[in-house]
């Protein structure tokens, strides 16, 4: 993003294609509003000293006095990806579960949605709860880790340490994405069932009768047709974020892959499949490979050529 003018979010306006509705889900205190703030600061609104002070979305009284957000509330930004221009209608909605009808309503008038986690505390209950709304909505949420900065500064944890602990957090998430896939999958199920029960009471048809033979329900049974490929967070699939957001920054394995493969000789989408996983650098070889875990920690940080 970039500084912008009122003239230019009122041109975007008028071209509809290019127009996006994003949601901004979380926890109370997860960083929802200051993560606000910093996108609006990249748009030359408010100074990117003051945000996460200012709480700009937080335009009530009551907000302001209470430090948390009870309304949703929205605000036009300018986003320039390459040579396209794209208006980004931001809704910055409660984290508190006495406004879930707040997040319900902003959720429906979105067309992606923004869950932020925080790094240290994980998932939380309202976490689960904004998760299972998009999931209804059919919406693909993104995926920001925030508040990175807590586990250098707070929890003191090391590179090694802190993988792990971030590889916990997309875990339990995932976890409650899968119970959601889950779920649909066999409601789907007994939905065809009740109707071809249905479909052979109309007809008179009787079913196949095996004397002898007791009928096991197979629960699982349809799980492993469905396509869940594109279902889960991976940093792989540029669906993670790592941010935080008082600090003003954020980045994507993506990014990464870009800077090391000039410097490295190595093809990016080589790089973007292995920059998170159990991977290390052979610095000798100049290759990548499997195994980090039964081996001392190597990061392009950590080797000489850094």
């Amino acid at each position: 993003m970039g500084h912008t003018s009122l003239d230019k979010i009122k041109a975007l306006q008028k071209n509809p294609a290019n127009v996006r509705n994003l949601c901004i889900l979380a926890h109370v205190d997860h960083g929802k509003t200051t993560l606000a703030d910093s996108l609006v600061a990249s748009n030359g609104i408010i100074s990117s000293r003051l945000a996460g002070k200012l709480r700009y979305l937080d335009s009530r009284e009551d907000e302001q006095i209470r430090g948390i957000t009870m309304k949703s509330s929205a605000i036009s930004l300018h986003y320039a990806s390459g040579e396209k221009d794209y208006l980004i209608n931001l809704i910055d909605s409660p984290g508190h579960v006495d406004f879930s009808s707040e997040v319900s309503t902003a959720v429906r008038l979105c067309d992606g949605a923004i869950v932020i986690v925080d790094a240290v505390e994980g998932v939380c209950p309202q976490t689960q709860a904004v998760l299972r709304q998009a999931w209804l909505e059919n919406i693909r949420p993104v995926l920001v880790i925030n508040k990175i900065d807590r586990l250098i500064m707070e929890l003191k944890l090391t590179s090694q340490e802190a993988y792990t602990h971030l590889q916990k957090i997309l875990e339990q998430v995932n976890a409650v994405t899968g119970s959601l896939f889950t779920s649909k999958v066999l409601e789907d199920r007994a939905v065809k069932e009740e109707r071809a029960e249905e479909d052979k009471e109309e007809g008179d048809i009787e079913p196949a009768e095996c004397p002898g033979l007791e009928q096991v329900y197979d629960w699982s049974a349809g799980l492993e047709d469905s396509d869940d490929s594109q279902l889960y967070f991976s940093p792989d699939q540029g669906n993670v974020v790592f941010a935080s957001a008082i600090d003003g920054w954020g980045f994507s394995i993506q990014q990464f892959a870009q800077i090391h493969s000039q410097r490295m000789g190595i093809r990016a989408e080589v790089l973007l499949k292995t920059l998170w996983g159990d991977f290390y650098l052979n610095a000798k070889a100049k290759k990548i490979m499997k195994g980090a875990h039964v081996r001392p920690m190597l990061t392009f940080y950590h080797s000489n050529e850094c």
